[in-house]
């Protein structure tokens, strides 16, 4: 007998899952040191243009799809488009879910160990300049990197394993306000420093130039992607949890301004603090937050600890929130699949994930080091989700939902029957967004194996 189908409490809760959802490493880590790296403001502008051109659609298109098929990601489509070929979407889905949180728990580890530094004091004693070696001696580690992944998996599957209303709403309820109100709090101690001028400036003030370099869209469409949680089953699998009385546009709507609000703020957080001290660059890349901001915080003083302790514990709980939509994908599938409860299917995704994530906790050096194509393990799950997976997923997902899906049915889920929206929405995902999306495949593929 197949197991009931669980559901949010309120809209408001499915809308606080799907922004913990989105809100993550993507918002914080990622989208600082790729704004860095990009160029700042010319960056944020073709990011905010590819959330509303390529990213909203197809968001819509998830949500729809997910409440359609009142299933996992693999049974939406199969419910959607029985017989047909679409499913590979929702196989895509599982599949990149499961190997982004494989590392994604790494990283979050990583956090919550950097957030433990600073409160035992640790991290303060660093001498200056001394948060390179400090940083390469732990990940290089052999204990601590995995030691910090399971207790961080650990805790998101304690949270799966509640459900939907117990584990993953009541969690955000928590976890949103949480966020918001930490991050406003740094974002006007950080407007008060020296730097917060220039700081602004990178982050706001475009540099023309950087318009006509294409690694600048490709980062940009990668960034939607991964923030927005597109391409990966979190957004189906919550939409098929909520009821046909919601509107999906304005939750729509609502997750991508939230989402992009986060970002932003995220950066008024961290370039300023950046800008402050002459000496740090804001396009260190990947190790911002693990080698340059704890570098700032030191520099800062007294008030330099309290901060690096809000900032890594607010990267921890958006990393947490963003970690538990991704193991529902999974979680979902196997009691579907399998015909398991709650409790049998979470505790066996979630040790499954966190085992494949052990390659990518010990691949930062020490013995146990391997390379796959020049990556690093951790390196090389990264490269492939965000490069070839990602991408592909929202791909098949814009086809399907422009031009696979009947359109009347489709245009019915979301209540834009009839409607100039609902039109233009469509023909977004038949043209606008695939065509957005093929190239920068096509860019990834090329980057990738030809240069």
């Amino acid at each position: 007998m197949a197991l009931a189908r669980e559901q949010f409490g309120s809209k408001l809760g499915f809308i606080l899952a799907a922004v913990g959802s989105a809100v993550g490493l993507g918002n914080i880590w990622r989208f600082s040191y790729v704004a860095g790296e990009s160029g700042g403001a010319a960056f944020l502008l073709i990011y905010i243009l590819c959330i509303f051109l390529i990213g909203l659609p197809v968001l819509l298109a998830e949500f729809s799809i997910g409440r359609r098929g009142q299933s996992d990601v693999v049974g939406a489509f199969n419910k959607t488009a029985p017989g047909t070929p679409w499913v590979i979407a929702g196989v895509l889905g599982v599949l990149t879910s499961f190997i982004i949180l494989s590392f994604y728990g790494v990283i979050a580890g990583w956090v919550m160990y950097f957030m433990t530094a600073f409160l035992t004091g640790q991290a303060s004693g660093v001498e200056e300049g001394g948060f390179a070696d400090f940083f390469t001696g732990f990940i290089g580690g052999s204990i601590g990197p995995v030691f910090w992944q399971v207790l961080f998996m650990a805790i998101v599957i304690l949270i799966v394993f509640f459900g939907v209303k117990k584990g993953i709403e009541f969690s955000n309820k928590i976890f949103m306000p949480l966020l918001a109100v930490i991050l406003i709090m740094l974002a006007g101690f950080s407007l008060t420093l020296d730097g917060a001028g220039e700081g602004l400036a990178f982050l706001f003030s475009p540099d023309w130039n950087a318009f006509t370099n294409p690694e600048v869209y490709a980062s940009a469409v990668g960034q939607a992607f991964f923030t927005l949680s597109l391409g990966m089953g979190a957004m189906i699998t919550y939409a098929s949890y909520l009821s046909k009385e919601a509107r999906l546009p304005s939750a729509a709507g609502s997750v991508v301004t939230m989402d992009t609000l986060f970002a932003i703020i995220a950066g008024i957080v961290i370039f300023p603090a950046v800008f402050t001290f002459s000496s740090i660059e804001p396009d260190a890349g990947p190790a911002l937050i693990f080698i340059v901001l704890p570098e700032v915080f030191n520099q800062m003083g007294g008030a330099g600890t309290l901060f690096a302790i809000f900032f890594f514990f607010l990267v921890a709980v958006a990393a947490l929130s963003s970690a538990v939509s991704l193991l529902e994908v999974s979680v979902s599938y196997v009691m579907r699949q399998m015909n398991w409860t709650r409790h049998k299917a979470t505790l066996a995704a979630g040790i499954a994930v966190t085992l494949l994530g052990i390659p990518s906790a010990l691949s930062q050096g020490g013995p146990f080091t391997f390379t796959i194509g020049g990556f690093s393990f951790l390196d090389f799950m990264d490269v492939i989700t965000d490069r070839i997976t990602l991408p592909l997923g929202g791909f098949i997902i814009a086809l399907f939902v422009g031009w696979g899906w009947n359109k009347i049915d489709a245009l019915r889920e979301t209540g834009l029957t009839d409607s100039v929206v609902g039109t233009l929405w469509i023909w977004m995902l038949r043209i606008v967004a695939p065509i957005g999306i093929l190239w920068i495949l096509i860019q990834n593929i090329i980057g990738l194996f030809f240069t």
